[in-house]
């Protein structure tokens, strides 16, 4: 049984910090789409493709103590690099997991669910992104690793810069 050291941190009786626990329950793919847009249209263009990323984050609490839903959602877009760049391929992929998280203060839970939680799902979600390009007829997409910290950094800033616009 763990109590909370002056609001700050779990402790045990003796005053040692518990440290968090976080398990994955499960991971699942809730969306994915692949639009091979190259050849619908039979484009054919040896030059080096222009690929775009975009990774939004996402977590809710499950009805079950402890339990959480991450998702993280990517969206790859790959373009000729041409004066007139035409689209190679689309993807859009949700990837989810299950997450039972213990031992974290409220203060610390938002961003431990959309930093630690995401980094664990990474490589599945770099393994998919390859096979599934690579089944597409094109070389695999090995994603460069995602900095979750910066990301979310990032997303604390645009909703700090939009508040008092929404106030306004």
């Amino acid at each position: 049984m763990s109590e909370t050291n002056g609001g700050t941190s779990p402790a045990t009786p003796e005053g040692q910090p518990v440290l968090p626990k976080l398990q994955i329950l499960g991971q699942f793919v809730r969306d994915m789409s692949f639009e091979n847009i190259a050849a619908q249209k039979q484009l054919k263009s040896t030059a080096q493709p222009d690929i775009q990323v975009q990774v939004a984050l996402d977590a809710r609490k499950r009805e079950t103590d402890d339990q959480y839903d991450v998702i993280m959602k990517l969206k790859i877009e790959s373009k000729t690099k041409e004066d007139t760049p035409q689209a190679i391929f689309l993807m859009e992929l949700e990837y989810g997991g299950i997450f039972k998280v213990e031992n974290v203060t409220n203060e610390q839970l938002h961003p431990f669910l959309l930093i630690e939680c995401p980094r664990m799902l990474f490589p599945f979600v770099r393994r998919i992104v390859s096979d599934v390009t690579r089944d597409g007829g094109y070389p695999p997409l090995n994603l460069d690793t995602i900095d979750f910290l910066a990301l979310y950094r990032q997303q604390l800033a645009q909703r700090a810069a939009a508040a008092p616009k929404a106030d306004a």
